[in-house]
């Protein structure tokens, strides 16, 4: 297991210098959120941003992640728009496209997945037509080559992990996995967190943590919420968990470098 921290908790920070405090602080991943000013895949210089950042991650000894969750680097007038669920062929391809050239970036960059969720459903499609579309899409991104992790996400069409479930059965592609964020299942009630870890051990390329309250998806510093980590943690050793944990709190980046200290304390007693 690899302790990281999401760089959508450094917002304020040029992906260079939170790359580098992440890795002095003591992380060995880091899961790049993908957005205007990191690594824009429509940026024209994106592929030579790349090589760099690439290089870096290598000298700090940073495995990384490919996080596709940007607010609103797609549309500035709505979070997370377009989706793989949109109410147009245009917007799910928008996004697709989105999801294929952060595929090429984790090449690049070698990275160990991307990670996407697939969004909310238009309320003008039925669950009947929405399934297949985002079957399809996912069956599609897996023919990248590169392993693609999937999110349940509350609030979004794949939200819970029966669902996912049934998401994985029909994609059914080996280059098709997931991210768990134990966070959300404990938002959800969908307990013990441990028996999911152990359920998705051999589909489990990468995860978030952070604190949580029931009902509430409020991503919370350590000891804030209601979560009980020494059984999550002594799982993920038990499975000999061999990916990222990324701590996600992108709410707290005013306090970036604080944060991620403590949380790295929280996580290594």
């Amino acid at each position: 297991m690899h302790l990281g921290y999401n760089t959508n908790g450094f917002a304020h920070h040029r992906l260079d210098d939170a790359l580098t405090i992440i890795a002095e602080l003591g992380y060995e991943s880091v899961a790049i959120t993908l957005d205007h000013h990191v690594l824009n895949p429509y940026d024209a210089n994106c592929e030579r941003k790349c090589e760099r950042i690439a290089g870096l991650l290598r000298d700090l000894k940073l495995r990384c992640v490919i996080e596709t969750g940007s607010r609103f680097l797609l549309d500035p007038w709505q979070k997370h728009f377009p989706t793989l669920l949109s109410a147009t062929a245009a917007d799910r391809e928008r996004r697709f496209d989105f999801l294929s050239r952060a595929s090429e970036i984790a090449r690049r960059l070698n990275a160990d997945a991307v990670s996407f969720w697939s969004g909310a459903k238009d309320a003008s499609l039925s669950e009947l037509d929405a399934w297949p579309m985002l079957v399809d899409s996912c069956k599609r991104l897996a023919e990248n080559a590169v392993r693609i992790a999937f999110e349940p996400e509350p609030g979004m069409f794949i939200d819970t992990m029966e669902r996912f479930e049934r998401l994985h059965e029909a994609v059914g592609h080996p280059q098709f996995g997931l991210t768990l964020d134990v966070g959300h299942l404990h938002c959800q009630g969908e307990l013990p967190i441990a028996s999911h870890i152990q359920r998705w051990r051999d589909w489990l390329w990468n995860m978030h943590i952070e604190d949580m309250r029931q009902g509430v998806h409020d991503h919370l510093m350590f000891g804030e919420g209601e979560m009980d980590f020494p059984p999550i943690l002594a799982t993920l050793q038990e499975i000999d968990y061999r990916g990222g944990l990324h701590v996600e709190l992108s709410r707290h980046s005013h306090d970036a470098v604080n944060t991620a200290r403590r949380a790295l304390a929280f996580l290594r007693v």
